[in-house]
Order: C-alpha cells, then structure tokens, then sequence
C-alpha cells in the first residue's frame, strides 16, 4: 500500500510539473493564435514523440520525457517569407506573445495558490497578539496590537512575508551588558526557576495554575523594567512567590552573569500603532545562540491575531501570498547578485526534486492529503519562480527576447538574425553550464548529507 501511495504521489508532483509547462507554452500558443500567427507544433514534454495528432495547421504530440514543451511558430527561430508567420507579426503583438507564457505561469501561480488557500479554517494576520515565554521582541519595544508593517525596509503584506523576513535577518554580535539583554536573561533565569519547581515537586492543577500566574506577572515586570536593578528585583519576586506555593523558604535567586557580547537576530521595525506609523529601532528577535560549530538560530517569539475565513479573506490571502511568493523570488534574486546569498543557497532540477520528496514525506506522516498539499505549494513556488525568471532580460530567457523586440520598437529596425541567434545560443549555454554546475552541486550536498533540510 505504501508504495502505491508513494507512486501517487510521484504522479501528482509530474502531473503538476506538466501543468506548470502546459500554462507557459499555452501563453504563447493562445496569444500567437488570437495575434494571427502560424504555430507548426504544440508539445508537451520533450524528446522522441510518444504520439499526436494534427488539426488545423497545427501538430499538437505528446513526447517522452516530462521536463519541458515548445511553442514552435513559423519564423520564430529564422525569417520566413509566410505572411502569417511570427517575424512578420506587429511588434506588439510579437512582444505580447513573448511575454505571455511568463504571465500564464503568475496566473497559475493564483489559481493553485487559490486551491491552497481555500482549505484552511481561518488565517493568520501580521498583528502581535501577545508574546511567548523569553520572547526578546517584548522587551525590546513590540507591544501587543502592534500591526507589523515593515522589517529592516522589507514590506509584509501577510505572515509569509514575515517569515521571510525574520528568517533572512543577519545575526549580530551586540554589547552583551544593555538593558535589554539583561531583562531577557531574566526572564529565562524566571522560567528556568520555576520550570525546575515543577520538576521537583509534581504541582496539582491549582499549583499549576498559580505558579504560571506567577510567571506571567513577573515577565510583565521584568519587561517594564527600568534598570537592572529593577528587573533582578521582580526576578527576585517571582522566585520568592514560586517558592512560597509549595512552602520552601531555603532558595537561591540565580545570579545574572553579564557578557561582553551577544548574539542577537536585530532589525528596525515599523508597525502601525494606534492608528499611526511607529518606528522601532534595533527589535531583537529570539535568538537561539549557537556554540562551537553551531550556528545561533532565529524563530517567531509572538502570536498573531488570528483572521476569520470569509469570501473576502480567502481572496485576499489568494492574491498577497501569491504577490508576496513573487516578491520573495525577486527578493532574492537581487540578494544573490548583492551577495547576501551564497552559490550554496541556490538549488537546480536535483534539489527542487529533493526538496518536493521531502516535503512529501513530511506530509505522509499526518497524511496523504497532507503530501499532496505540501507538493502543491512547492509547485506554486515554481510557476512563480519560472515566471518571474523567465521575464530577466538575460539571452534565451523571454525577458532577453523581449528586449530584443523593444530595441526594434524603438529603433524601427530588427536586429539582424544572425546576431539574435549568436546571442540567444550563448545565453542558452551559459544556463546550461550554469544548471550542469548547480546539479553537481546538489548531488554532492545529497551525496555528503549537507542539503539543507538534511541536517
């Protein structure tokens, strides 16, 4: 049985890859055909022809392997003397037929995206709600209502923007001896207390209930605390009434060691408070600081008021998780060429297929429904990527044949053909080599067990 559910799977992921292709090259078939021009051949998937048929002037085939398809129009690739061929064409209307298999890819991305989004109960809002034990955004200027706005100049439209966001903020050392810190670490040192009372001595409910009360009320005051001196003495009281539930008077208030330098996870926050745009400089986020060989990690140390799943909201979440996927991809795109990503964050045809097995079996684990919706999401990220990539104005890319187009547009004369296929061919190798060089590398990040997800 497992193994039918893992081939179902595998059918799906292709089927939904296929789809990603078909949209692409169905942009350009359906604006070619509405523009007049010949198309000779419509396919789907590549290499030797399984099987097809013919209607009209057009042969559509079915081919082998499932990594691509074509939109072969007459006088794509060479002049033709055919009056309805694509060289002949307006400009415009070569320019839109151009650019459509990148739009039909957004336009999938919003459908599937739609499909996703459809099955949740409610959603999630950027509004702070409140904040969880040791969260370093508390005590260091995010209040509750706070509606988030913006990190470090990076617009958050949703919570997906959010997490991008924080998970991409750079870790810095900071003066480990601030006020802020110092609060932090008393607050871990109050629920590290009275997590040890708990171990110890087996609490009923009513003592359960009362030591978190306890806690509650002291992480209040350590947060509101002026000085340091200030935020030992609520420590100092929360140790004092954790202690007093269960009788024991022979305690000690655990010392504050103060460091030099820390590890934080920092950026200006803007958040809409009140009513009116507030800057918060220098938020630090809960950092999990590392030791040794480990790096220090960041996480989310608020909640976030919940939205209630409307017509309207499902909509909404629809069109800004699907803009703000397309951001993210732009996002990083600029970042990889600013250096702020490395040629190891990248991942090629080996990586995407690792990444879409693990989160199908991550799913498997609470369901097959759950699998096919983790390939789902992996497959929007996909039609968005190839989307907005397929738009750069690189050669070989229909951003570098629409440049091609817009410098005849402005110049009333076609670059000479020779030079457009010169060009397009060597930016056709260039990605070739550069998707040979990203394969290797993820087989040899699979291969020594580094492929992120692995760890």
């Amino acid at each position: 049985m497992q193994i039918l559910i893992v081939a179902a799977l595998i059918i799906i992921g292709i089927l939904l890859f296929e789809l990603i292709i078909f949209s692409h090259e169905f942009g350009h078939f359906i604006t070619a055909k509405l523009s007049g021009v010949k198309v000779n051949e419509f396919a789907l998937g590549m290499g030797p022809k399984l099987f097809g048929f013919k209607k009209g002037e057009t042969q559509y085939t079915l081919r082998l392997f499932p990594i691509g398809g074509f939109c072969a129009m007459e006088g794509e690739d060479e002049d033709s003397d055919e009056p309805r061929a694509f060289n002949n064409a307006k400009i415009w209307k070569r320019m839109i037929i151009i650019i459509a298999g990148a739009v039909m890819n957004i336009i999938l991305g919003f459908i599937m995206m739609f499909a996703f989004t459809v099955q949740a109960d409610s959603y999630v809002s950027t509004t702070v709600d409140g904040f969880y034990s040791l969260a370093h955004t508390a005590s260091s200027g995010l209040k509750s209502g706070d509606e988030i706005i913006e990190i470090n100049g990076y617009s958050i439209w949703n919570t997906r923007d959010l997490q991008f966001a924080i998970a991409t903020l750079p870790c810095k050392e900071v003066d480990g001896k601030t006020l802020d810190i110092y609060r932090q670490d008393c607050e871990e040192a109050a629920l590290s207390v009275c997590n040890s009372i708990i171990t110890d001595n087996k609490p009923n409910e009513k003592q359960h209930e009362e030591l978190s009360d306890i806690y509650s009320d002291g992480r209040s005051e350590i947060a509101k605390a002026q000085t340091k001196e200030e935020a030992y003495k609520a420590l100092e009281k929360v140790c004092s009434n954790a202690y007093a539930v269960f009788g024991i008077s022979d305690y000690k208030t655990p010392e504050i060691k103060e460091q030099d330098t820390r590890q934080r996870f920092i950026a200006d926050v803007k958040v809409k408070r009140n009513g009116e745009e507030v800057k918060l400089n220098q938020v630090q986020f809960y950092t999990l600081e590392g030791s040794g060989d480990t790096k220090s990690t960041v996480s989310i140390d608020f909640a976030l008021k919940p939205i209630e799943k409307t017509f309207g909201s499902v909509i909404s979440q629809t069109f800004t998780e699907t803009c703000s996927m397309a951001k993210t991809v732009w996002t990083s795109l600029v970042w990889l060429v600013q250096g702020r990503f490395s040629f190891n964050d990248l991942s090629g045809p080996v990586g995407i297929a690792t990444v879409v097995t693990n989160v199908a079996s991550q799913g498997l684990q609470s369901g097959f429904g759950d699998a096919v919706n983790n390939i789902l999401f992996v497959m929007i990220l996909i039609t968005v990527n190839l989307g907005i990539v397929n738009m750069l104005p690189f050669p070989a890319l229909d951003g570098g044949r629409f440049v091609f187009l817009l410098i005849e547009g402005i110049f009333k004369k076609p670059i000479p053909r020779k030079v457009e296929q010169v060009v397009n061919a060597a930016g056709l190798a260039l990605l070739m080599i550069f998707m040979v060089v990203i394969s290797v590398k993820d087989i040899w990040q699979l291969v020594t067990g580094n492929f992120p997800g692995m760890q």
